[in-house]
């Protein structure tokens, strides 16, 4: 054996552990979903029924809750694209400009996405109380300060009521995830030449131009990663949705995986929950791929 065939055979005796981890951990699971997901099994019994394309015949035709689940999910996400991801490029754009104590700034915008989603969803469930809540409170204040009544008569249980409850945890996960959009476009904008700027200056260009004509279209590969990051973390939440409404009231908080979840531990049906984890990954991987492909369109370097 020469050597050329033994630094082959050394390298591959380097990465064997992990590829064994990832076909142990990632690629026989997602085999075996395959496998139950055409089966009817409660997760206990030795026996498996083979039903075919019944559970996702049901899903997909039969299954109003499921499909409501992706829409609030969908909901969710919207609010995270929006308002979330508007707040993480302002903040990213004030501490781009080299403000005091920007470095610090840094460090506590980006507290709320490491912190555990269950710790985040009790703090939150204090703040929305309808009892002694935080939310309320400051409500009966501001009323008091300005003397508007408007203010007090906005009490309310926020995750109990139906109307408010899917904002209110929407609102939850705007507060934990900004973090990392604002990491990733800070990143962005200063990659981004300071000479343009410069440049853009000279010719008489103001603030407004220069963000228009240089930041965006040079953000856009950026924007996109965010943009997919947050779809795909958003539609998939569930520790916040855990720690506060567990789903409801009457499924005003669903959203896919407490469904499949539901599924599987409170109804025993594990081929059935299986099949809802794969057409939950179908619906994921085509909007991340019609995200790629407008990203992609609209980057004006892409080749």
């Amino acid at each position: 054996m020469n050597s050329k065939k033994i630094r082959t055979f050394r390298s591959y005796l380097f990465i064997l552990p992990a590829l064994l981890l990832f076909i142990i951990f990632s690629i026989y699971p997602f085999i075996k979903i395959f496998q139950l997901s055409v089966y009817s099994w409660d997760g206990i019994m030795p026996t498996m029924n083979f039903v075919g394309f019944f559970n996702f015949k049901d899903i997909i035709f039969h299954n109003p809750i499921w499909w409501r689940s992706i829409g609030q999910a969908g909901y969710i996400t919207l609010i995270a694209l929006t308002f979330q991801n508007v707040l993480a490029l302002i903040l990213a754009l004030i501490c781009d400009r080299g403000i005091k104590f920007g470095q610090g700034y840094r460090v506590i915008f980006f507290i709320p996405p490491v912190l555990s989603g269950i710790v985040v969803g009790l703090i939150w469930n204090w703040i929305y109380n309808g009892n002694y809540g935080l939310l309320n409170h400051w409500l009966v204040q501001l009323s008091k300060w300005t003397h508007i009544s408007c203010f007090a008569n906005l009490q309310r249980a926020w995750l109990a009521e139906p109307k408010t409850a899917l904002t209110a945890v929407a609102v939850i996960n705007m507060w934990k995830g900004f973090g990392w959009g604002f990491l990733i476009l800070l990143a962005g904008l200063q990659s981004i030449p300071r000479q343009l700027y410069e440049a853009a200056k000279v010719d008489g260009a103001n603030a407004w131009q220069s963000f228009r004509r240089i930041t965006v279209p040079l953000m856009i590969p950026t924007f996109g990663i965010v943009s997919i990051l947050t779809i795909l973390g958003a539609m998939q939440i569930y520790d916040i949705i855990a720690s506060t409404t567990n789903g409801g009231p009457a499924y005003h908080t669903e959203v896919p995986i407490t469904r499949i979840l539901s599924a599987m531990q409170g109804n025993l049906q594990f081929g059935y929950a299986c099949a809802m984890g794969l057409v939950f990954g179908v619906v994921l991987l085509s909007v991340s791929l019609i995200q790629i492909r407008l990203s992609r369109k609209l980057n004006p370097v892409a080749v």
